[in-house]
């Protein structure tokens, strides 16, 4: 932790955090309220930031869980609570705090301030996806989409931070209060620019994409898309059944762009129903095509949701919803939730077929239980990894087309 510096050196070297080349050290903080249903939901949201960090790669130090019924209005934790973070932070060498939730403008302003006393940061949950997001990006589209949401989130942060440094400087004079308020009226119309160019861009993305799905739609494509929460190996299985072998890693948000890759479906493998529907000869072979793309996450915001709505209309489109889910994760039913409940949100409606994946990772027993509490969902049982159950999957693919 930086000693004896100035106020400028500091505020230089929070500026600049991460994009320097040490290994950020992160502390993780968030505001616990006293209900027990309610504290057990924050606890599970810390173990997911957790995780965020573990993908990104840095190392988290210590977590703070202060008790609150509310959080506070100008930095969301607590003065008392957050003197000792500070205090710790420096005794650790740690710079950077994280918290769960999305903060106000003024709040991230707030503890920025705070922190600059020993040259760290504060970023909320949606500041670490983004890095995330940037990080895995490869594709120009996804780039894109990433500076739109980048944008989006910090567009209100802008007109907070004018305002708090208005009231601060109001007592300089008009000088600097004008030339303040030009630096913002230059910054808003450099956004602007940049959003629309940025929107421009993407915009013609779309178009190839609906041309590419109006070629699939008239050569009688059948399209099969893969959703799902974040780390749950939609990639492994899309690379388990089709051989293509894109990337894969136990890691959330590991695919941000749109993976597409075709499954063989040989004669033995259709139902009976659909081969008289669509009078299929004796030996024939059906090409589906599969698409995997970003993974959902809990109280994704809509920013987010809208920047990779592009990438996201294909889903809508498609014949077929194959909904994957972690069968080994201790709380399957609330990401169940959070996926339909996105999917609902984007106008996707179409027949989902559910996907307990990773059986691998638990016992018969587990697997029974979960067979008999989501009986409603029909769901298929696989292994990415070890192929179990693939022809069944493929079955019910051909039997819910």
């Amino acid at each position: 932790m930086p000693k004896n510096k100035s106020d400028r050196e500091l505020q230089q070297l929070q500026e600049n955090l991460e994009y320097g080349k040490e290994e950020l050290k992160v502390f993780l903080a968030e505001v616990l309220p006293p209900d027990m249903k309610l504290r057990e939901e924050a606890t599970d949201k810390m173990l997911e930031l957790e995780n965020l960090v573990t993908t990104y790669g840095w190392v988290v130090i210590l977590e703070h869980l202060q008790n609150r019924s509310v959080p506070d209005y100008d930095t969301y934790i607590w003065s008392g609570k957050l003197d000792d973070i500070i205090h710790e932070m420096e005794l650790q060498w740690a710079n950077l705090l994280i918290l769960w939730n999305i903060l106000k403008p003024h709040q991230i302003y707030n503890l920025n301030e705070k922190l600059r006393s020993i040259g760290a940061k504060a970023w909320d949950r949606v500041d670490l996806i983004l890095k995330i997001f940037e990080r895995h990006a490869k594709s120009a589209e996804a780039k894109l989409q990433i500076e739109l949401a980048a944008i989006k989130h910090m567009w209100p942060r802008i007109f907070g931070m004018g305002m708090e440094l208005s009231k601060q400087w109001w007592a300089w004079g008009t000088s600097a209060r004008g030339k303040w308020e030009t630096n913002t009226e230059i910054m808003k119309r450099h956004l602007r620019k940049k959003e629309d160019y940025i929107r421009k861009n993407l915009e013609k993305y779309k178009r190839v994409r609906t041309e590419h799905r109006k070629g699939r739609q008239r050569k009688g494509l059948v399209t099969v898309w893969i959703v799902g929460y974040t780390n749950a190996w939609k990639s492994s299985l899309l690379n388990a059944l089709t051989k293509k072998w894109v990337l894969a890693e136990d890691k959330l948000f590991a695919t941000l762009g749109t993976s597409v890759a075709k499954l063989h479906i040989n004669y033995d493998e259709v139902t009976q129903t659909y081969r008289e529907r669509y009078k299929l000869d004796e030996y024939i072979w059906l090409d589906l095509l599969l698409n995997d793309t970003i993974g959902f996450i809990r109280d994704l915001p809509p920013n987010l949701i809208e920047a990779f709505s592009s990438t996201l209309e294909d889903s809508i489109e498609s014949d077929l919803l194959l909904h994957v889910i972690d069968a080994s994760d201790p709380k399957i039913a609330e990401k169940i939730q959070v996926v339909d409940t996105i999917l609902e949100d984007i106008g996707a409606n179409q027949t989902k077929l559910y996907v307990m994946n990773k059986i691998d990772q638990i016992s018969k027993g587990q697997q029974q239980e979960l067979a008999e509490e989501f009986w409603d969902l029909e769901p298929v049982f696989v292994s990415a990894y070890s192929g179990v159950w693939f022809e069944e999957l493929k079955k019910r693919i051909m039997w819910e087309l």
